[in-house]
């Protein structure tokens, strides 16, 4: 049997796999098949990445209630506001302070400010981001959010921060919401629903920024690209709220689109080459330490006063 052969079926096989792990763990297995062996189908898994990234976005718009989302974090949402933006303008202004790559930059700056992985998934068909750029951010997003999963807690113990505060602090400071659940559990049931409704007024900036961006990004002398998929999670997350669909429907939409998404992760992850790892170097992952120390610093300072 010949080399390639093995590998297309090692792809197909992993390929299915990625069904069953974790997004991280799916998109860290797509970038060492593809640094060890090389992606056999390279322009496809770009095509496919793209159209099943926004799909997988519009089916986690049926796991969205806008009431819910807008009364859980009304609390937090002027802090929330301004920790958004706030990260936007510092990341754009940081990535070229330490010329990376405008979308690189712009992609990590996403998934600080809003929700990890999910923003970076709903921003990159919208900018146009090549899989390198995507992988890259997602890279970066998902060792720290590995990272505040476990230091969270133990910092939150022993400045004595209370529920409140610590499901403050990590709703804004961690970037998805998974991570955000995990912090919020361990450290206290009132803590994890802190958390959680805030960082849900968090996710709804989701919509926001696809748009801005497609103006920002929008090529010399065209108009700028309407990102129909955005508009598509807005229907989705409306008919969720207002339309009384069976919870069996919604639950199962939602975990289809979960599904999709890390295989979509496993394919991005594909796409990055070495020749890409050595051009980029470790910038974008100091650009992503950077912000995060910040937004974490600040916020911890904030709710502690």
């Amino acid at each position: 049997m010949n080399r390639d052969l093995v590998v297309k079926i090692l792809f197909a096989i992993l390929f299915v796999g990625s069904l069953f792990l974790t997004p991280a763990v799916a998109l860290f297995v797509g970038i060492l098949f593809s640094l060890i062996l090389g992606t056999p189908y390279p322009k496809l898994a770009k095509k496919a990445s793209k159209y099943m990234l926004q799909i997988s976005v519009v089916g986690l718009g049926f796991g969205m209630n806008l009431h819910e989302s807008l009364q859980a974090g009304k609390e937090g949402m002027i802090f929330t506001i301004i920790s958004v933006m706030g990260v936007m303008i510092l990341g754009v202004f940081l990535g070229k302070f330490l010329n990376i790559n405008r979308k690189n930059s712009y992609l990590i700056s996403s998934g600080t400010a809003i929700c990890g992985g999910s923003a970076i998934a709903a921003v990159a068909p919208v900018i146009d981001a090549d899989d390198n750029d995507t992988s890259l951010a997602l890279i970066t997003i998902f060792v720290l959010n590995a990272i505040a999963l476990f230091i969270f807690p133990v910092i939150g113990h022993a400045l004595d921060l209370t529920q409140q505060q610590f499901g403050t602090w990590a709703a804004i400071a961690i970037h998805d919401t998974s991570s955000v659940v995990g912090a919020g559990a361990a450290y206290g049931d009132e803590a994890l629903k802190v958390a959680t409704t805030i960082k849900l007024t968090r996710a709804l900036w989701i919509i926001p920024l696809a748009f801005a961006s497609a103006f920002v990004f929008r090529t010399k002398g065209k108009r700028a690209t309407i990102p129909w998929f955005i508009i598509l999670f807005v229907v989705a997350m409306l008919i969720n709220t207002y339309l009384p669909l069976p919870q069996v429907l919604t639950e199962n939409i939602v975990f289809i689109s979960k599904k999709l998404l890390t295989v979509t992760l496993f394919l991005i992850g594909c796409g990055l080459s070495v020749s890409a790892l050595k051009k980029v170097g470790v910038k974008p992952l100091l650009l992503g330490v950077i912000l995060w120390v910040i937004i974490s610093v600040t916020t911890l300072l904030v709710v502690m006063m």
